[in-house]
Protein backbone atom coordinates (compact mmCIF):
# COMPACT_ATOMS: atom_id res chain seq x y z
CA UNK A 1 0.00 0.00 0.00
CA UNK A 2 1.03 3.85 -0.41
CA UNK A 3 -0.43 7.26 -0.04
CA UNK A 4 -3.20 8.03 -2.37
CA UNK A 5 -2.57 11.85 -4.67
CA UNK A 6 -5.31 13.08 -2.20
CA UNK A 7 -3.60 11.25 0.85
CA UNK A 8 -0.52 12.57 -0.11
CA UNK A 9 -2.20 16.80 -0.16
CA UNK A 10 -4.30 15.69 3.21
CA UNK A 11 -0.50 14.85 4.89
CA UNK A 12 0.73 17.91 3.22
CA UNK A 13 -2.08 20.33 4.86
CA UNK A 14 -0.73 19.07 8.11
CA UNK A 15 2.19 21.36 7.40
CA UNK A 16 -0.32 24.34 7.23
CA UNK A 17 -0.13 27.13 10.15
CA UNK A 18 -2.98 29.41 11.16
CA UNK A 19 -2.75 33.14 9.69
CA UNK A 20 0.00 31.48 6.97
CA UNK A 21 0.01 32.86 3.29
CA UNK A 22 0.75 29.64 1.18
CA UNK A 23 1.78 28.77 -2.51
CA UNK A 24 0.80 25.43 -3.62
CA UNK A 25 2.53 24.30 -7.00
CA UNK A 26 0.84 22.74 -10.04
CA UNK A 27 -0.46 19.03 -10.13
CA UNK A 28 -0.73 17.46 -6.67
CA UNK A 29 0.03 20.32 -4.77
CA UNK A 30 -3.48 22.11 -5.71
CA UNK A 31 -4.92 19.29 -3.93
CA UNK A 32 -4.06 20.66 -0.89
CA UNK A 33 -6.72 23.59 -0.94
CA UNK A 34 -9.22 20.79 -0.23
CA UNK A 35 -7.91 19.42 3.13
CA UNK A 36 -7.16 22.80 4.68
CA UNK A 37 -8.00 21.72 8.80
CA UNK A 38 -11.45 23.55 9.43
CA UNK A 39 -9.58 25.80 12.61
CA UNK A 40 -6.67 26.91 10.59
CA UNK A 41 -6.88 30.04 8.41
CA UNK A 42 -4.30 30.33 5.65
CA UNK A 43 -4.24 32.97 2.39
CA UNK A 44 -3.09 30.99 -0.67
CA UNK A 45 -1.22 33.35 -3.03
CA UNK A 46 -0.70 32.54 -7.03
CA UNK A 47 2.41 33.70 -8.94
CA UNK A 48 -0.15 35.12 -11.59
CA UNK A 49 -1.24 38.29 -9.52
CA UNK A 50 -3.92 36.62 -7.08
CA UNK A 51 -4.58 36.39 -3.11
CA UNK A 52 -6.95 34.82 -1.42
CA UNK A 53 -8.17 32.21 -4.06
CA UNK A 54 -11.19 30.15 -3.06
CA UNK A 55 -11.94 26.48 -3.94
CA UNK A 56 -12.31 24.69 -7.24
CA UNK A 57 -15.12 25.75 -8.61
CA UNK A 58 -18.19 23.52 -9.46
CA UNK A 59 -19.14 23.28 -13.39
CA UNK A 60 -21.79 26.25 -13.16
CA UNK A 61 -19.55 28.51 -11.11
CA UNK A 62 -16.48 28.20 -13.74
CA UNK A 63 -15.25 31.86 -14.92
CA UNK A 64 -12.58 31.25 -17.34
CA UNK A 65 -10.98 34.80 -16.29
CA UNK A 66 -10.56 33.35 -13.05
CA UNK A 67 -7.21 31.13 -13.20
CA UNK A 68 -4.51 29.98 -11.21
CA UNK A 69 -0.59 29.89 -12.22
CA UNK A 70 -1.22 26.33 -13.52
CA UNK A 71 -4.05 28.26 -15.50
CA UNK A 72 -6.34 25.80 -13.11
CA UNK A 73 -10.17 27.51 -12.78
CA UNK A 74 -10.55 28.72 -9.35
CA UNK A 75 -12.88 31.12 -7.18
CA UNK A 76 -12.42 33.99 -5.75
CA UNK A 77 -13.88 35.32 -2.09
CA UNK A 78 -14.65 38.02 -0.48
CA UNK A 79 -10.92 39.44 0.31
CA UNK A 80 -9.35 38.36 -3.02
CA UNK A 81 -7.15 40.90 -3.97
CA UNK A 82 -5.70 41.13 -7.66
CA UNK A 83 -1.96 42.92 -8.96
CA UNK A 84 0.42 42.51 -11.66
CA UNK A 85 2.37 39.10 -11.49
CA UNK A 86 5.53 41.69 -10.54
CA UNK A 87 3.86 42.49 -7.35
CA UNK A 88 3.13 39.11 -6.77
CA UNK A 89 6.85 37.81 -7.60
CA UNK A 90 8.06 40.93 -5.01
CA UNK A 91 5.56 39.10 -2.08
CA UNK A 92 7.91 35.68 -2.80
CA UNK A 93 11.34 37.23 -3.25
CA UNK A 94 10.56 39.55 0.14
CA UNK A 95 10.05 36.38 1.94
CA UNK A 96 6.40 37.46 2.59
CA UNK A 97 5.81 33.73 2.03
CA UNK A 98 5.31 31.53 4.98
CA UNK A 99 5.35 28.28 2.94
CA UNK A 100 5.26 26.92 -0.49
CA UNK A 101 4.42 23.29 -1.25
CA UNK A 102 5.82 21.93 -5.19
CA UNK A 103 5.78 19.19 -6.89
CA UNK A 104 9.35 17.62 -8.15
CA UNK A 105 11.05 14.84 -10.11
CA UNK A 106 13.95 14.35 -8.29
CA UNK A 107 15.27 15.52 -4.53
CA UNK A 108 18.69 15.35 -3.60
CA UNK A 109 20.39 13.98 -0.12
CA UNK A 110 21.34 17.50 0.77
CA UNK A 111 17.76 18.94 -0.09
CA UNK A 112 18.71 19.91 -3.52
CA UNK A 113 15.54 20.07 -5.66
CA UNK A 114 15.32 19.78 -9.71
CA UNK A 115 11.45 20.25 -11.15
CA UNK A 116 11.31 22.51 -13.87
CA UNK A 117 12.50 20.61 -16.62
CA UNK A 118 13.74 16.75 -18.58
CA UNK A 119 16.33 18.08 -21.27
CA UNK A 120 15.38 16.89 -23.99
CA UNK A 121 11.43 17.10 -23.72
CA UNK A 122 9.23 20.09 -24.49
CA UNK A 123 8.65 22.82 -21.65
CA UNK A 124 6.23 25.79 -21.13
CA UNK A 125 8.95 27.46 -18.75
CA UNK A 126 11.02 27.48 -15.61
CA UNK A 127 7.88 29.16 -14.31
CA UNK A 128 7.59 30.39 -10.79
CA UNK A 129 9.82 27.61 -8.73
CA UNK A 130 13.07 28.95 -8.58
CA UNK A 131 12.07 32.44 -7.18
CA UNK A 132 9.78 30.00 -4.79
CA UNK A 133 12.65 27.94 -2.85
CA UNK A 134 14.80 31.06 -2.90
CA UNK A 135 12.25 33.28 -1.13
CA UNK A 136 9.54 31.32 0.65
CA UNK A 137 10.44 30.65 4.57
CA UNK A 138 9.61 26.82 4.45
CA UNK A 139 9.41 24.66 1.35
CA UNK A 140 7.60 21.37 1.46
CA UNK A 141 8.03 19.55 -1.97
CA UNK A 142 5.85 16.52 -2.25
CA UNK A 143 5.99 13.82 -5.13
CA UNK A 144 5.82 10.03 -5.91
CA UNK A 145 8.88 8.05 -4.56
CA UNK A 146 9.87 6.64 -7.58
CA UNK A 147 9.29 7.25 -11.40
CA UNK A 148 7.38 5.36 -13.30
CA UNK A 149 10.21 3.29 -14.46
CA UNK A 150 10.97 2.39 -11.08
CA UNK A 151 13.90 4.20 -10.29
CA UNK A 152 14.36 6.07 -7.21
CA UNK A 153 13.78 9.99 -7.18
CA UNK A 154 15.32 10.59 -4.18
CA UNK A 155 18.88 10.78 -4.89
CA UNK A 156 22.38 10.96 -3.65
CA UNK A 157 22.80 14.24 -6.29
CA UNK A 158 20.08 14.95 -9.20
CA UNK A 159 21.18 14.50 -12.24
CA UNK A 160 18.59 16.86 -13.78
CA UNK A 161 19.02 20.48 -14.01
CA UNK A 162 18.42 22.29 -10.64
CA UNK A 163 15.60 24.31 -9.47
CA UNK A 164 17.49 25.44 -5.67
CA UNK A 165 20.20 23.89 -3.77
CA UNK A 166 19.69 22.72 -0.13
CA UNK A 167 15.94 24.43 -0.32
CA UNK A 168 13.92 21.10 0.84
CA UNK A 169 13.25 21.56 4.20
CA UNK A 170 10.17 18.33 3.92
CA UNK A 171 9.56 15.61 1.53
CA UNK A 172 5.88 13.75 1.00
CA UNK A 173 6.29 11.22 -0.81
CA UNK A 174 3.67 8.32 -1.73
CA UNK A 175 5.85 5.82 1.06
CA UNK A 176 7.26 8.38 3.79
CA UNK A 177 8.12 11.69 5.32
CA UNK A 178 11.23 12.73 5.26
CA UNK A 179 12.71 15.81 6.95
CA UNK A 180 16.01 17.85 5.87
CA UNK A 181 17.09 20.03 8.96
CA UNK A 182 19.94 17.96 9.45
CA UNK A 183 22.84 16.94 7.37
CA UNK A 184 20.73 13.96 5.98
CA UNK A 185 17.33 13.43 5.49
CA UNK A 186 15.82 12.06 8.44
CA UNK A 187 12.97 9.25 8.11
CA UNK A 188 10.14 9.99 10.03
CA UNK A 189 6.85 8.76 8.85
CA UNK A 190 5.51 5.53 6.98
CA UNK A 191 2.99 5.19 4.80
CA UNK A 192 0.20 2.51 5.76
CA UNK A 193 1.55 -0.89 4.89
CA UNK A 194 5.00 0.28 4.11
CA UNK A 195 8.23 -1.04 5.87
CA UNK A 196 11.46 0.04 6.40
CA UNK A 197 13.16 -2.23 3.57
CA UNK A 198 11.02 -1.19 0.92
CA UNK A 199 11.88 2.54 1.91
CA UNK A 200 15.96 1.26 1.57
CA UNK A 201 15.34 -0.63 -1.61
CA UNK A 202 13.32 2.21 -3.31
CA UNK A 203 15.56 5.20 -2.14
CA UNK A 204 19.42 6.11 -3.32
CA UNK A 205 19.94 8.88 -0.90
CA UNK A 206 21.60 8.07 2.38
CA UNK A 207 19.07 9.03 5.14
CA UNK A 208 18.88 8.23 9.24
CA UNK A 209 15.63 7.14 10.36
CA UNK A 210 13.91 9.10 13.42
CA UNK A 211 13.70 6.76 16.57
CA UNK A 212 10.27 7.85 17.20
CA UNK A 213 9.25 6.50 13.44
CA UNK A 214 5.53 7.03 12.35
CA UNK A 215 3.76 3.77 11.11
CA UNK A 216 0.48 5.03 9.70
CA UNK A 217 -2.81 2.98 9.54
CA UNK A 218 -4.59 5.93 7.54
CA UNK A 219 -3.76 9.91 7.10
CA UNK A 220 -4.66 11.20 10.37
Amino acid sequence: MSWSREEIAQRAAQELKDGFYVNLGIGIPTLVANYIPENVQVTLESENGMLGMGPFPYPDQVDPDLINAGKQTITELPQSSYFSSADSFAMIRGGHINLAILGAMQVAQNGDLANWMIPGKMIKGMGGAMDLVAGVNKVVVIMDHVAKDGTPKLLKACDLPLTGSGVTDLLITNLAVFDFQNELPLLTELAPGVDLEEIKEKTEAEFTVCPKLKRHLHVQ
